[in-house]
């Protein structure tokens, strides 16, 4: 059963976006921050691909989100998106990394196409949809970036080499960006989920055997889903985590432990 989010001031009125939230743990973090009052903006690759979730939010009696229609590997494309809403919303304060996709492939199926196009989805647009968004950010005071990693590269999963080097590198990007963008007070810090119940997630790849293999390997005897990375994101973005940047914060219910111990 979900359950209702805290409410952080702060991100009252706060221009957040976030790619990727059309669905999965992107469209539960639109929901989440919608629920704070705070004007969300959020891209997909799919035309009309995030009308439900607008209607849904308009229904529930919340500002409607701006949606917007971007392949975030593109990124003259989508820098323009980003200063397209920074000129009609105003600065953004909260900038969530989020888009990218976990598709599985042997090591020898990699070709040179597929390594660049699985760091493109995963980690480059990062990179540069900071660089869009953070002058117009520091202006306005500062603000917080967040980067979606995930413990896969922690525990070596297989079949995921491209993947789990991008979000290993967003650890690097991180700490980098968090000393480089201190003294214009903006904050970035790596929200890392573990094993996430997602529509996709189940479609794909979920059934007894898995779903009892990681309550197994976690610390935690529960799955996790994607209001449980809302609410550490929020936590993040809003004034009260004023103190924190450049941190990786795992929320993967401990399974991340188990490549200490084995």
């Amino acid at each position: 059963m979900s359950r209702p989010y805290t409410l952080y001031p702060s991100l009252r009125d706060r221009v957040v976006f976030i790619s990727g939230g059309s669905s999965g743990i992107g469209a539960e973090l639109v929901r989440a921050f919608a629920a704070q009052g705070a004007v969300v903006a959020f891209c997909g690759t799919r035309p009309g691909g995030g009308d439900a979730l607008v209607d849904e939010l308009r229904q529930a009696g919340h500002a409607a989100p701006h949606y917007r229609v971007c392949d975030v590997r593109d990124v003259a494309a989508y820098q323009a998106v980003l200063h397209e809403l920074i000129a009609e919303l105003g600065p953004i304060r909260v900038l969530v990394n989020n888009a990218g996709r976990d598709d599985r492939h042997a090591m020898e199926e990699v070709t040179p196409e597929l390594w660049d196009d699985r760091l493109a989805l995963n980690l480059k647009h990062y990179f540069f949809a900071i660089q869009a968004c953070a002058p117009a950010m520091a202006e306005a005071g500062g603000g917080a970036v967040v980067n979606m990693g995930s413990v896969s590269w922690m525990r070596g999963r297989p079949r995921l080499a491209g993947y789990t080097t991008a979000k290993a590198g967003i650890l690097g990007l991180t700490r980098t960006l968090a000393r480089e963008l201190g003294e214009r007070h903006i904050r970035v810090n790596a929200l890392v989920p573990g094993a996430i119940v997602t529509e996709r997630q189940t479609t794909l790849h979920r059934d007894a055997a898995a779903d009892q293999a990681f309550l197994d390997a976690q610390c935690l005897k529960i799955r996790l889903d994607p209001g449980h990375v809302a609410r550490a994101t929020l936590f993040l973005a809003a004034d009260d985590s004023d103190g924190m940047t450049g941190q990786h914060v795992l929320v993967d219910a401990g399974i991340a432990q188990q490549s200490v111990i084995t």
